[in-house]
């Protein structure tokens, strides 16, 4: 009897001492659960002291290259191939004869044409002979000279058909592979070989929106090529338009390409050197917190992590530019910021720098 007397009193005690640590908890505890408490619980960070710099402004970029010149040869008529005076891969200059088509048929109307213009000039000479004794009257003066003027845009017209069986060099140039030889029949729709200018080169590549006002003409690349290496270049043109689709800016560079090592159609990785930011402040990447609203880092300020929003700029490898949220001397951390709640007390273990 007494033995479960003496259980039930342990029960009771235990039970007791249950509710007081629950719904009384000591002083010290309440200390320790309270933000800025004792160093117990404070959560070891490292930490970066921001501070400003001067940057590059540098701006990455693919890109492809482009001839500086290139067309298509095609014909303007249809008919039998009986020239192609060049060699696939062979080097032409401008005004050179590339391409000849059958024109036997255009050739005798304009030997047809010559002989009635000469036989109408010599009637136009003596009906103006006529006219200055009123051998004749004015009427039958300006029939002849109609006449006259008529085979004259004939020949003109015979002309320039003739003209278009010919295909001559627009530019300096390389040709390419032929499609057809001597002897096919071709047409306009029919593409003969392409001509391509390829020293200098261009390279076409594109930047996002927010550079749109820091890039002028004349501004210097740089740009690599599989196989080729680094090579230097102008920019020489930019789109006057922002492309709604993807938010960038269209951008046009020149490179002289003198040993024609660079192929038009290439891949190029472009570096863009803008101007020189001289009081940027840079953190490490791994300090900024994606958030639903932006982005955020935790700023150290009287032993406890405050949360700030920020606004981001250029980086690099291994840093991130802060635009707004920042300023130099802010201590921000690094390295324990998963543990890390507002107005956690933190314990600084590691100053980067």
């Amino acid at each position: 009897m007494k033995i479960k007397s003496l259980i039930i009193l342990v029960i009771v005690i235990s039970v007791l001492l249950g509710v007081k640590f629950i719904f009384f908890p000591s002083e010290t505890a309440q200390k320790d659960n309270k933000p800025g408490g004792a160093k117990g619980g404070a959560t070891s960070v490292a930490v970066f002291v921001a501070a400003a710099q001067s940057i590059n402004n540098d701006v990455y970029a693919t890109g492809t290259v482009l001839a500086n010149e290139q067309v298509q040869l095609q014909t303007e008529l249809s008919g039998k191939l009986i020239q192609l005076n060049f060699q696939e891969g062979a080097r032409v200059s401008k005004g050179q004869l590339l391409v000849k088509i059958n024109d036997a048929d255009l050739q005798a109307n304009f030997k047809k044409l010559q002989l009635q213009l000469a036989l109408a000039d010599e009637k136009l000479q003596r009906q103006k002979k006529l006219l200055s004794i009123n051998g004749i009257s004015q009427e039958d003066f300006d029939v002849a000279q109609n006449q006259y003027n008529v085979i004259k845009a004939d020949i003109d017209y015979a002309t320039a058909q003739i003209a278009k069986t010919e295909i001559k060099a627009p530019f300096d140039g390389v040709i390419g592979l032929k499609n057809v030889s001597e002897g096919a029949y071709v047409t306009p729709a029919t593409i003969i070989a392409t001509i391509q200018q390829i020293n200098p080169i261009k390279i076409d590549f594109a930047i996002s929106e927010k550079y749109a006002s820091l890039v002028k003409k004349g501004d210097k690349i740089k740009f690599t090529i599989d196989g080729v290496g680094d090579t230097e270049g102008i920019v020489l043109a930019i789109e006057p338009k922002i492309e709604m689709a993807t938010r960038t800016l269209q951008i046009r560079a020149i490179c002289s390409n003198p040993k024609n090592e660079i192929f038009p159609g290439a891949f190029a990785r472009v570096k863009l050197a803008l101007s020189d930011i001289d009081a940027a402040i840079m953190i490490p990447t791994e300090a900024v917190i994606p958030d639903l609203k932006g982005k955020k880092v935790y700023k150290i300020k009287n032993g406890m992590a405050e949360p700030t929003k920020i606004i981001t700029g250029l980086r690099n490898d291994t840093q991130i530019q802060i635009v707004e949220g920042v300023a130099a001397g802010d201590t921000i951390v690094t390295r324990g910021i998963m543990q890390l709640k507002p107005r956690a007390a933190v314990k600084i273990m590691e100053i980067k720098k």
